[in-house]
């Protein structure tokens, strides 16, 4: 977060000397003011640090420095003071300020006692998004995933999680790109430093600028002090830009400035305020495609996609889902209170044989309604909604042609022999293959090790037949009445 002082001092020279050693502390001095008009400028700015000579100090000085403390940034309040007197100091700190430092101090020891107290600041806001987010800890253990796939994708997400470079993350509605973002900051050298969510297609487009970039105070109606944006609250740390692809063009323009100076410039101010943000967005639209409809920047999509990563959907990663079923359902149990612990075969076909529109959160969903709808200790395939239930008896189910020679050799004494070898060949290889699956539950390298084939031509041969490894993952032998 950019902290920010206001300097209240008499005295022109000290005012310079403080205002130099201010800025060298990497604070960003709003406005050296008198005490006359020290209350108005409190009340207008958003403020961490009011620096105020004790001659400008109210006697007595308790009434003051609460009401300061009682404004919304809750800004602390530091003395300077031209004498050392502990009885002052120790009236000073009682009545609730910061600390008193004394003018004769040399400059480094200035700088290093504001630093102290900035840091102090700092830590007092992040412990409050600590206490905010506690119980929430993400990781990119979170997306460890049978599917070759999803390890593929993850293992590029590691290789960008100590760089500072911005990152695009593409993916369908559900695919869980927030929760990415939030994995990579938390393993990353900033995860000390706040994480800010925006949600660019929330926010009305008249909002927008300000909420991110903030505004000085009677920049527009109704702006009666001045605000921090999204953009300095997360400084030191991420900000994360999800639904990109619906920022407004005036606004991916100053977005594209952010980027190339890291800085930001309120709504309403004529200058700039240096942010030092790692910038993460998100998107479900084809970016590529908007640039040419020319509604998305072709400059600001190749500074946001230095890095690229895209989520694959949950049906093309469906190894994933019985594991993925099973954690929802002893989170939710735990959180709902309720005794469910497992999934019956029967249901977790149908959970296999669904295609997931939603993806992840659709899942999400369904189970937490299964577990609050299951009157036992396993989720079955009454708990679950129709449209999933439906695809019980089609998930993984070798067809009647499957289950035998479905070739009458009645009906090929009629069939050029050509032709009726080619019809018997491909249901032999159909059933074949579909016994070798269901036998190594999908495992495509294990079934290719066993026919003799490299695993290339195993999965063309399975294409050919429309047979897919997800459908035999989770097929036992029925006839002993195991379950998965």
């Amino acid at each position: 977060m950019v902290m920010r002082a206001l300097l209240a001092v008499d005295v022109a020279e000290k005012r310079r000397r403080l205002k130099r050693l201010l800025r060298a502390a990497n604070l960003d001095v709003v406005s050296a003011v008198s005490g006359g008009t020290l209350w108005q400028h409190l009340k207008q700015a958003d403020v961490d640090l009011l620096l105020v000579a004790r001659s400008l100090l109210p006697d007595p000085a308790v009434p003051f420095v609460a009401a300061v403390r009682e404004l919304p940034e809750h800004p602390e309040v530091v003395v300077m003071s031209q004498t050392e007197d502990p009885a002052d100091r120790a009236k000073l700190l009682a009545a609730g300020c910061m600390a008193v430092l004394y003018y004769p101090l040399p400059d480094g020891a200035l700088v290093d006692a504001v630093r102290t107290l900035v840091g102090r600041r700092q830590d007092d806001a992040l412990r409050g998004r600590r206490v905010l987010a506690l119980g929430q800890r993400y990781s990119l253990a979170d997306f460890v995933s049978a599917s070759p796939a999803m390890q593929a994708f993850v293992a590029v997400a590691r290789r960008v999680v100590s760089t500072d470079s911005s990152l695009l993350i593409l993916g369908e509605t559900g695919v869980g790109k927030e929760r990415l973002a939030r994995a990579i900051h938390a393993e990353s050298p900033r995860s000390a430093g706040p994480l800010v969510t925006v949600n660019c297609g929330a926010l009305p487009e008249g909002l927008l600028e300000s909420e991110l970039f903030g505004h000085e105070q009677g920049a527009f109606t109704g702006a009666t002090r001045s605000r921090r944006g999204y953009f300095e609250l997360a400084d030191g740390g991420t900000i994360f830009l999800d639904e990109i692809g619906d920022l407004p063009l005036h606004l991916q323009v100053k977005l594209l400035r952010v980027l190339e100076d890291h800085s930001v410039q309120r709504v309403g101010s004529e200058r700039a305020t240096s942010v030092n943000v790692r910038v993460m967005a998100a998107t479900n639209r084809q970016l590529e495609v908007e640039v040419k409809a020319k509604r998305f920047r072709s400059d600001l999509y190749y500074r946001l996609a230095v890095v690229t990563l895209t989520i694959p959907p949950l049906r093309d990663r469906r190894e994933d889902i019985p594991d993925l079923a099973r954690s929802y359902v002893s989170h939710f149990a735990v959180h709902l209170g309720r005794q469910v612990s497992e999934v019956t075969q029967q249901a977790m076909e149908a959970l296999m044989g669904y295609s997931w529109p939603g993806n992840v959160r659709e899942l999400i969903n369904v189970i937490e309604r299964a577990v609050l709808l299951s009157a036992g200790s396993a989720i079955d395939l009454d708990d679950l909604p129709q449209a999933v239930a439906a695809h019980a008896e089609s998930a993984g189910r070798p067809s009647d042609e499957l289950a035998s020679l479905a070739v009458s050799f009645r009906r090929l004494q009629h069939t050029p022999l050509l032709q009726a070898r080619q019809e018997v060949v491909a249901a032999f290889e159909r059933m074949y293959l579909s016994d070798l699956l269901r036998a190594t539950t999908g495992r495509v390298g294990e079934a290719a090790k066993r026919a003799g084939v490299n695993q290339r031509s195993l999965y063309q041969m399975m294409q050919r037949h429309g047979l897919r490894k997800e459908d035999f993952k989770w097929q036992t032998d029925r006839d002993d009445g195991e379950r998965p």
